[in-house]
C-alpha cells in the first residue's frame, strides 16, 4: 500500500503549506490535486494564494468531484497532494451525490495505489453546533470522512499555528 498521510486542522492553520513541503520532500515534481471550485471572488483569491506559493515542482490537476479517478490517473511514482477533502465534500453535497458511496470508493481505492498521497482536510467539529440542518449534516459528514481516512492513513498530523503534531503513529 502507498504511504497515506492526513493533515488536519482548523482554517488557516498552516496545513496546506506543511503538506506541500512534505509532498515535495517525497519527490519532485509532485502532483497537486485541487478540489476547489471557484464560487466567488474570495475563493478565487484563496486559490491564487495557493498557486503563487507553489510556483515550481508541481503538476496541477483539478478534481472537484472525481477524486478517485484523479488518484488512479496520476498513480505511478510522483507523490500526490489532495487539497482538500473539505472542498471535495462540499462539492459532493452541492451536487447531491451519495457521500457515503463516494467516501467508500475513495477508501477502497487507496490500497491499490502505489505512489504516496497526502490529504489535507479541515477539523470542523471543534466549534459550536451549527444552527441549521445542512451545516450540521456537513459537519457530521466531514468528521466521518476524516475518521475513515485517518483509520487507513499511515500518518495523521494535527496542525495548529503552523506546527504539526503527529497523532498517528504514536
Amino acid at each position: 500500500m502507498s504511504k497515506i498521510i492526513l493533515m488536519t486542522g482548523g482554517a488557516r492553520s498552516g496545513k496546506s503549506r506543511l503538506a506541500e513541503n512534505q509532498a515535495l520532500s517525497l519527490g519532485s515534481p509532485a502532483i497537486y490535486i485541487a478540489t476547489a471550485r471557484i464560487w466567488d471572488a474570495e475563493t478565487q483569491a484563496r486559490v491564487e494564494e495557493h498557486r503563487a506559493r507553489r510556483l515550481t515542482g508541481w503538476r496541477d490537476i483539478e478534481a472537484p468531484l472525481d477524486l478517485v479517478g484523479a488518484l488512479r490517473d496520476t498513480d505511478g511514482g510522483a507523490p500526490r497532494l489532495v487539497d482538500c477533502l473539505t472542498m471535495w465534500l462540499t462539492n459532493l453535497m452541492m451536487e447531491n451525490r451519495d457521500i457515503e458511496a463516494e467516501a467508500e470508493a475513495l477508501i477502497g481505492c487507496l490500497p491499490q495505489l502505489d505512489a504516496p498521497v497526502i490529504f489535507v482536510t479541515n477539523e470542523v467539529g471543534m466549534g459550536i453546533v451549527p444552527e441549521n440542518a445542512l451545516a450540521r449534516r456537513f459537519r457530521d459528514a466531514q468528521g466521518q470522512l476524516n475518521q475513515k481516512i485517518a483509520a487507513v492513513a499511515d500518518e495523521v498530523h494535527l496542525v495548529t499555528c503552523g506546527y504539526a503534531l503527529k497523532v498517528k503513529p504514536q
